[in-house]
């Protein structure tokens, strides 16, 4: 992939531009299988799983800047003032095609970009996620409420103007702090929640949930955790830090009772839903329970009788606490997926009656040194 922006030195958020895609991939697998060696070291490397190395993100997180009638759309450089990425290569066109409507729309608005050293203006941010049925959901993050009713007045003609708009709502975002978004968040149009299609199942997104920004490579992820769960034919299935319910709903199954657990209770009514429309089309599914809880902190006895867990924690790992917690348990198999190999291999060494047999990396982030890495644990 090329970049006009890198190659500028306007904007190095991406580590790996100008690299080979193919030798991208094999620093990925260096790293992780390095970082991995020493706690596992019989594991078995599946080949990396790797989509497309440009176009493939869902979602933009745009910072907004500039001066009211001519706003940047994308990040703020080293002296905080905007620079506009609206042509950057990462976002899907879906994505993309937004831009100047949106750019146009707070333009013509007249919405002041918050400017941060002054501690003065309204609009912060624009995130912005496009589904694989061409349908968009967009969030304006605004410092107070001040300018709610201006948006909510031209949401007829932004809605004219990008027909496939699902949602639309307001983060109040009030901290003077470098912080996406607030806890306030009010929806602007009927729906509220916007439909991602992955494999065979279709996940409720609503504004404040998480879902992982490279739509193709994590349906190989939810492909890969299903045939896992598969092969050891579990007969109850514990999906922890289980966000909209994606592991959750790909291994559910006749026979098997599977249970969500996530902190957000947004996430977690989404993941009901999904579960709902699911068995409306698989009416012999087993039962599928979702609760909102914190799963580093209190998942313990609970575990009896349970056969398999999958865990998908964010970047600290599940820490010491819930890896000691498993390891005393009398759960058979574990699939863990990482967004960090480092807290990974560290989770590994607080379980070591676990054997991880086989790993794969996701490259969910191509032109970065992220990595997403899922193993396979059965207890020895």
């Amino acid at each position: 992939m090329q970049c006009d922006y890198f190659d500028r030195g306007r904007c190095r958020s991406c580590t790996f531009m100008g690299m080979p895609y193919a030798a991208q991939l094999a620093s990925k697998q260096e790293r992780c299988a390095a970082a991995l060696a020493g706690v596992a070291p019989a594991l078995t490397w599946l080949a990396a799983v790797a989509g497309p190395d440009s176009a493939f993100r869902n979602k933009a997180k745009l910072v907004i800047a500039g001066r009211a009638g001519a706003v940047t759309l994308g990040i703020l450089d080293h002296a905080g003032r905007g620079v506009d990425l609206r042509e950057c290569g990462l976002y899907e066109p879906g994505l993309t095609r937004t831009f100047p409507v949106l750019a146009d729309l707070i333009d013509s608005l007249r919405l002041e970009p918050y400017d941060v050293a002054a501690r003065r203006g309204q609009l912060k941010h624009l995130i912005v996620t496009h589904s694989p049925d061409d349908e968009l959901m967009i969030r304006f993050v605004l410092r107070t409420a001040h300018e709610i009713p201006r948006i909510r007045k031209a949401l007829p003609r932004l809605v004219e103007a990008l027909p496939g708009i699902a949602v639309v709502s307001v983060n109040l975002q009030p901290e003077p702090k470098a912080i996406l978004e607030g806890e306030t968040e009010l929806v602007l149009t009927e729906r509220s929640t916007l439909p991602m299609r992955v494999n065979d199942v279709v996940l409720g997104l609503r504004p404040n949930s998480f879902f992982q920004t490279n739509t193709a490579v994590a349906a190989a992820l939810y492909r890969q955790a299903r045939e896992w769960v598969e092969d050891r034919s579990p007969g109850s299935v514990w999906d922890l830090y289980c966000g909209v319910g994606g592991f959750a709903l790909h291994v559910a199954g006749p026979g098997r009772v599977v249970v969500g657990i996530e902190l957000a209770p947004d996430a977690v009514d989404s993941a009901v839903a999904s579960a709902s429309d699911l068995r409306g089309q698989h009416p012999d599914l087993g039962p599928i329970r979702f609760a909102t809880a914190d799963a580093t902190a209190q998942v313990g006895a609970d575990l009896a009788g349970v056969d398999l867990v999958i865990v998908n924690p964010p970047r600290r790992g599940i820490g010491p606490d819930l890896a000691g917690r498993l390891e005393e348990s009398d759960v058979r198999d574990v699939v863990y997926s990482s967004c960090n190999v480092d807290s990974l291999a560290r989770d590994l060494a607080a379980m070591p009656s676990f054997r991880a047999h086989e790993a794969r990396l996701f490259d969910m982030f191509p032109q970065s040194n992220h990595h997403e890495v899922m193993v396979r644990l059965h207890r020895t």
